[in-house]
């Protein structure tokens, strides 16, 4: 498979995945101006991405097709940064700027943990 099919078929997916947690989670009825599943989606795709790039290095470099696949496929369609963009424009718009700001460095704060325990145990 060339690297651009991959691409495109790793942004597929991630896409699906997004949405089924978004769906998921409105299936919860978690309610309130969080942005949950963007976060949940931010912290899966850094996990996936450092999973990926730590640990699968050795087998993708005869595989460049699946390295593109799994990093810029499926986790560039997965993560969120325009939606976490907007999701904090509209907190701030929303008189909220103390959520926005709780989610702003939940989600740093937390990716770069997940990116680091990723590292580290695994």
């Amino acid at each position: 498979m060339n690297v651009w099919a991959a691409i495109f078929l790793g942004g597929g997916i991630g896409s699906l995945m997004r949405y089924g947690l978004s769906r998921a989670l409105l299936a919860l009825d978690l309610r309130g101006a969080f942005p949950w599943a963007t976060f949940l989606a931010n912290l899966l795709a850094t996990g996936i991405l450092a999973w990926a790039l730590l640990r699968m290095q050795p087998h993708f470099q005869h595989r460049p097709a699946w390295a593109a696949f799994i990093a810029v496929g499926v986790c560039g369609g997965f993560s969120t940064f325009s939606t976490f963009s907007y999701e904090n424009f509209l907190l701030f718009r929303e008189g909220l700027p103390g959520l926005a700001l709780i989610n702003i460095l939940l989600n740093t704060f937390a990716c770069l943990a997940v990116f680091y325990w990723v590292a580290r145990y695994t």
